[in-house]
């Protein structure tokens, strides 16, 4: 499918703000923020145990809301696959959703190509299915899914990101040298892609943890309005997809009936749910002590 001159532009510029990966922030908050500390980045170890406790959480996702059937394409993070997303793209499957994987190999940024066929990929399901596609993106892959979402809103359904860094400085993560030596950026230039920062024209989500060793927590909160919102939980940067409090999320936004979307309601959770889903817009604890909360 070849695109028109117009469209190529778009996907040109679309590709030149995902190589910067975050842009200037939307808020003094990201504005401020730092690369996670020593604390945060040593609790990444936990990522496995995220894993065990999705498998011991069975029951719990059972209770999930259940899917109705339509197409969710899943990006990965910077320098995974879609073997990470394995897991998530089996709790979805299990709930209803045809989950997809993106089928561009490791994610090392807006490769040529890459971008092309991301959107490509959104088409060819929509046509397939005769219905809106849903993006859910970890870290970088979230990034992915909110300009894929902005350049094709009338084939995107949802968006849900994970710990993605849209926000704020790109040396608030402890990714970003990483970042600059697989993508082969070496300068950034925050104010040619401030737009990075403006959520898609349609329903988005941010699961964020405040204990997020890779990402500043700051640079993943978005700036709410009634069809975009934030959700904390208590995750690493490397398991949130695996996490069965994020997974849960995930089906809960999902499920939300085309066309009558409504936000989170954390007030609406009681007993575990109410520990597990925290409000964002809550007092840090004494965890904060502790440049944990």
């Amino acid at each position: 499918m070849r695109c028109s001159e117009r469209e190529s532009r778009r996907l040109r510029s679309a590709a030149a703000c995902l190589r910067q990966e975050i842009s200037l922030p939307h808020d003094t908050t990201s504005a401020t923020a730092s690369a996670p500390g020593i604390v945060r980045l040593a609790l990444e170890l936990r990522a496995p145990w995220e894993l065990a406790a999705t498998l011991a959480a069975a029951p719990f996702l059972k209770g999930a809301p259940a899917g109705d059937g339509h197409p969710v394409l899943v990006f990965p993070g910077l320098g995974a696959g879609d073997f990470t997303t394995a897991v998530m793209r089996r709790f979805l499957a299990a709930r209803g959703y045809s989950a997809y994987a993106w089928e561009q190999g490791l994610n090392f940024g807006p490769r040529p190509g890459v971008l092309e066929a991301c959107v490509a990929r959104v088409r060819q399901l929509r046509a397939e299915h005769g219905c809106r596609v849903s993006l859910v993106g970890w870290s970088l892959g979230g990034v992915y899914a909110r300009e894929i979402a902005k350049m094709l809103p009338d084939e995107v359904r949802v968006v849900i990101t994970l710990g993605a860094p849209f926000s704020g400085s790109p040396k608030a993560t402890n990714a970003w040298r990483l970042y600059q030596l697989v993508a082969g950026e070496k300068e950034i230039d925050a104010a040619r892609f401030a737009a990075l920062k403006e959520a898609p024209p349609l329903p988005t989500t941010s699961i964020y943890s405040r204990s997020d060793g890779v990402v500043a927590w700051q640079c993943s909160m978005e700036l709410e309005t009634a069809r975009s919102e934030n959700i904390e939980v208590h995750a690493s940067h490397m398991g949130m997809g695996l996490n069965p409090t994020a997974l849960y999320a995930i089906a809960d936004r999902l499920a939300q009936p085309e066309g009558a979307w409504r936000r989170f309601d954390h007030a609406a959770h009681t007993g575990i749910k109410k520990w597990l889903f925290l409000d964002p817009r809550r007092k840090p604890g004494l965890a904060s002590l502790f440049g944990l909360d």
